[in-house]
């Protein structure tokens, strides 16, 4: 079945890949539920990845975070994110990232764009609305940080659970799913909107690439099984 999709990627002048946790999977990020050991063995993600956990006990919502961020900071870019990344800067505009995953990998592998759906780990942002003395005064370094005049707190840049997507990326992953003829699902099970309504909504083509059925399988032209690292570089080589 991959010659046929390879036809496809070739005849398509607008492609959306639409990445999921399966995407890193090959590169030693384990998935969200699947990360809790050691210390964070004996909480659900579902009860630290909140507003409400956060405000409540910001520290050791905050202490999660960097364990995470110095997991994923060990892992390198695989063979998918590198395909994916090497075909954009040989066909610059026809191909766009839409990605649910926070690790950062194809803006490292290279891709321009991202349009990451729930945020970037690695980066922080105000917990409230941020005043003037939180834009321009000092900020004071701790576990979180905070503004050192009202003490806002820096958080992390990801959703949490019960927070919308950013909708300017969101508008934008929307249009080019509206937009594309061939949308690339990779490594995502397909259970979690609005990311995953962006396959359902598109009039163009829809592959499945994952190891393990989705939730997306009913709905698409074709299904790959297979893995990002071993699938893309074949299906986006020239």
């Amino acid at each position: 079945m991959i010659e046929p999709v390879r036809q496809w990627v070739r005849d398509a002048s607008r492609i959306v890949v639409l990445s999921g946790a399966g995407m890193s999977a090959e590169s030693g990020v384990p998935t969200f539920r699947d990360a809790q050991t050691g210390l964070w063995a004996n909480f659900r993600p579902e009860e630290l990845a909140t507003e409400q956990a956060f405000r409540a006990n910001p520290a050791m919502v905050w202490d999660w975070y960097v364990s995470r961020r110095r997991m994923i900071e060990r892992v390198q870019p695989n063979a998918g994110h590198f395909a994916i990344a090497a075909f954009q800067q040989r066909h610059p505009g026809r191909l766009t990232v839409a990605t649910q995953n926070v690790d950062g990998l194809h803006q490292r592998a290279g891709s321009p764009g991202v349009l990451a759906l729930h945020g970037n780990i690695a980066d922080d942002r105000w917990l409230d609305p941020p005043r003037a003395c939180c834009r321009q005064g000092p900020v004071l370094d701790g576990s979180p940080s905070r503004c050192a005049t009202c003490g806002n707190l820096r958080r992390p840049a990801v959703v949490w659970f019960g927070e919308m997507l950013p909708a300017a990326e969101l508008a934008a992953a929307e249009e080019a799913a509206a937009r594309c003829e061939l949308m690339l699902v990779v490594g995502t099970s397909g259970v979690v909107y609005p990311a995953a309504g962006l396959a359902r909504s598109t009039r163009g083509r829809v592959v499945v690439l994952n190891p393990q059925p989705s939730e997306l399988d009913d709905a698409v032209d074709a299904v790959l099984a297979g893995t990002a690292a071993a699938l893309l570089p074949q299906l986006l080589e020239e």
